[in-house]
């Protein structure tokens, strides 16, 4: 077998060693799928009055607003998923497990990518979830099947990018508590954007970094492509900031995990 074939059998096994665990004990992705979930059901059926007469939705479910919020909540679920890789990382880390794992002969590039792709696989249930959810609270998307897959690929590529920015802080972690409070500004970012109501019904100085984080162009462009509201350059944007956060939290992974491999 060649390096390439040894390192992809290594990071299935590293894989199926993390989704197991996960099988095992499914608190962690119980309590991720849970709170947008909730979100979901806050933001419709609590908020939803107030929220949908100023953009033109109805008062609760089965109206305008769902449509709207949908998109926002399916982004912050896809960012919740970071919080369970980067605790899964720093307790491997932190229990000795990578220290055992460094004395066999494995590819090192196994341990993080089995984490990084049991993280995506996992995420994306939990967002298939939320999508079931949100269609039985009156969501109804206007997709075809091309754009159901553009928007499968979006979130795909927006979750390996979280995924490996988690995997670098659960690296970088003292414990497990400090990895499971690192993720936390992802997850609540989107609500500084068009998640929950759209950038102009904001003061200047809110509307200016609501247009110009990250997450904003993501939700608009899955809300292009599951409703039919204008996209214009969000795709472009991001696809831009998808594949800039992928890179630079791959190299700051392993920058932290080669540089833990020295000490």
């Amino acid at each position: 077998m060649s390096t390439l074939s040894y390192a992809v059998s290594d990071s299935m096994t590293m894989l199926r060693r993390n989704l197991k665990h996960a099988v095992r004990y499914p608190s962690m992705t119980v309590s991720v799928v849970a709170m947008p979930l909730v979100m979901l059901l806050l933001f419709n059926y609590v908020f939803g009055g107030a929220l949908g007469s100023g953009i033109g939705g109805r008062p609760t479910g089965g109206g305008a607003y769902i449509d709207y919020v949908a998109p926002g909540i399916i982004l912050m679920a896809a960012t919740s998923g970071a919080l369970s890789t980067a605790i899964s990382v720093c307790s491997d880390m932190t229990e000795g497990i990578v220290n055992r794992f460094r004395t066999m002969s494995i590819s090192r590039a196994s341990f993080l990518t089995g984490h990084v792709v049991g993280g995506v696989l996992q995420t994306l249930v939990s967002i298939t979830l939320v999508v079931g959810v949100a269609l039985l609270m009156g969501f109804r998307p206007s997709a075809t099947p091309v754009e159901w897959l553009a928007t499968v690929g979006v979130l795909t590529l927006l979750i390996l990018a979280l995924t490996w920015l988690a995997a670098a802080m659960g690296l970088v972690a003292k414990n497990v508590e400090t990895a499971s409070n690192m993720p936390m500004p992802l997850t609540f970012l989107p609500f500084l954007g068009s998640a929950i109501v759209p950038p102009e019904s904001m003061p200047t100085g809110l509307r200016w970094f609501a247009e110009y984080q990250p997450f904003t162009p993501v939700i608009e462009t899955l809300r292009g492509l599951l409703m039919g509201t204008e996209i214009g350059n969000s795709g472009l944007i991001a696809l831009a900031w998808c594949l800039g956060l992928t890179l630079a939290g791959y190299l700051w992974a392993r920058s932290a995990f080669d540089r833990d491999a020295k000490r």
